[in-house]
């Protein structure tokens, strides 16, 4: 039996590797990244066209590279990084080498970003409806992501939030990629507030942080 791996949803992928997630399908959907079934996955449910560390690693460079190699010579990269898994760089053509180090070095950070952020986020039975919240509050993390996208300070949040840390609010961005919500994208007026230039926003008060830390598995 085939050892379970971890396994990224497109979604992760995206933001994760800090590709567009209609590129990331478009490289499933071509087969430039392989997919693995949720059954052989690291995950509680399974999951469909889902991508192996090693599928982060090619998108990545596939889109890296893009305006340098032609997909034939891509492909024979990717040909070189398979037959020297642990080599720092890898010889793309007579002129370009390619740094995989740094590329996995980069993938890493974003991954064990996405898993601090998991760790810290949650649906709490009875909190603002069961929308993903911060642990400890009830600051709703995706109304925190959408201030952000849409022009508010991290100083603003953090005054107006003050049961929220930097690093909470930092980490709302690669959650809420993580984990979009279908249909349109809500606007801060969704949310209930108006912004009054680009960087600021007007803020209402922090909500009485919750009791309830545990979530639901």
């Amino acid at each position: 039996m085939a050892a379970a791996v971890r396994v990224y949803t497109p979604a992760e992928a995206a933001a994760v590797s800090q590709i567009g997630i209609k590129a990331v399908h478009n490289a499933i959907d071509k087969k430039i990244v392989d997919t693995v079934s949720g059954a052989a996955a690291l995950s509680s449910s399974p999951r469909r066209r889902a991508l192996t560390g090693e599928g982060l690693l090619r998108l990545k460079l596939w889109y890296g590279v893009g305006s340098t190699l032609a997909a034939e010579r891509r492909q024979r990269l990717f040909e070189a990084i398979k037959a020297e898994p642990a080599a720092k760089t890898v010889k793309a053509d007579d002129l370009l080498i390619v740094d995989v180090a740094e590329a996995r070095k980069q993938l890493n950070a974003r991954i064990r970003d996405l898993d601090e952020a998991e760790a810290m986020i949650g649906r709490v039975k009875g909190v603002m409806g069961g929308e993903p919240v911060f642990k400890g509050t009830r600051v709703p993390v995706r109304t925190i992501a959408a201030m952000l996208a849409q022009g508010a300070d991290e100083e603003d949040l953090l005054e107006g939030y003050p049961s929220l840390t930097a690093r909470m609010v930092e980490l709302a961005r690669i959650w809420t990629a993580a984990h979009p919500t279908r249909g349109r994208p809500k606007k801060l007026s969704d949310h209930g507030f108006k912004v009054k230039s680009s960087k600021r926003a007007t803020l209402k008060g922090d909500p009485r942080p919750s009791t309830k830390t545990s979530v639901p598995a």
